[in-house]
C-alpha cells in the first residue's frame, strides 16, 4: 500500500487531527495533506489542525466540538463554558454569545476553530463540568464582560447564592481561584462558616 493510501486507511470520519498526529502515517506530510484537502478527505480547522468530515444525509457535519478543543490543546484538561448558560440562572440575563470560553492550562486568546471563534483563557483551575454554582461564579467573575446593567446581574446574583448548596457554592469558589469572587460571596458563605450563628 502506498504511503498516502496508508494515510488515508487510518483517518476515521468526524475525528479531528493534529499535524503531527498526520505525520506518523506519512512520508510527506504536508503533500499528502493537501492531497486530501483537495480531494475533500480532509478540512483545515486551524493552522496545523484537520478533520476528516463526517457525512450525513444533509451534508458534511460539523467537527465535535470538544474533540476540536482536545486537539487544538493536545491536552484533555480543559472546561468549554457558553455564556448563554448564564440566562438559565435567572438573575436577569438574556443576551446571547457566539463565542465560548475554554478554561484550560495552555492557551491565552481568541482563536478560529473550524470557522467558528473561541475565548482561550488559561486558569490554574477549573472543574471537570459545569455546574450551577460554577456558572454563578463564573457570571460574577465576568460582570464586565456582559451587556445587561451589571449592578442589577449582581444583586440577582448574589440573592440566588443564598439558595444554593453552601459546599458545592464554596467550591466552585475554591476550583476558581478568584478573589473577586471570594469577596463577593464571602458574607454567603461564612454564614455557614463553624461556629456561625444560627
Amino acid at each position: 500500500m502506498s504511503a498516502l493510501g496508508e494515510l488515508k486507511r487510518r483517518l476515521r470520519p468526524g475525528r479531528v487531527y493534529r499535524r503531527k498526529d498526520l505525520a506518523r502515517w506519512s512520508t510527506a506530510v504536508d503533500r499528502h495533506v493537501q492531497q486530501l484537502v483537495e480531494e475533500g478527505r480532509l478540512k483545515k480547522v486551524s493552522g496545523g489542525l484537520y478533520m476528516t468530515p463526517r457525512l450525513t444525509r444533509f451534508g458534511a457535519a460539523p467537527a465535535d466540538q470538544e474533540e476540536m478543543v482536545r486537539s487544538f490543546l493536545a491536552d484533555d484538561r480543559f472546561l468549554v463554558v457558553s455564556p448563554n448558560a448564564y440566562n438559565g440562572l435567572g438573575v436577569g440575563t438574556t443576551q446571547l454569545y457566539n463565542k465560548p470560553v475554554v478554561y484550560n492550562r495552555k492557551r491565552h486568546g481568541d482563536f478560529e476553530l473550524n470557522g467558528r471563534p473561541f475565548e482561550f483563557r488559561r486558569r490554574p483551575s477549573f472543574p471537570k463540568t459545569v455546574s450551577e454554582e460554577f456558572l454563578l461564579v463564573d457570571l460574577l467573575h465576568n460582570l464586565e464582560r456582559l451587556a445587561e446593567d451589571r449592578d442589577v446581574v449582581r444583586e440577582r446574583a448574589l440573592a440566588r447564592a443564598r439558595a444554593f448548596d453552601r459546599k458545592r457554592l464554596a467550591k466552585a469558589v475554591y476550583d476558581y481561584d478568584s478573589a473577586r469572587v471570594r469577596s463577593l460571596l464571602a458574607p454567603i458563605l461564612e454564614d455557614e462558616a463553624p461556629g456561625a450563628a444560627a
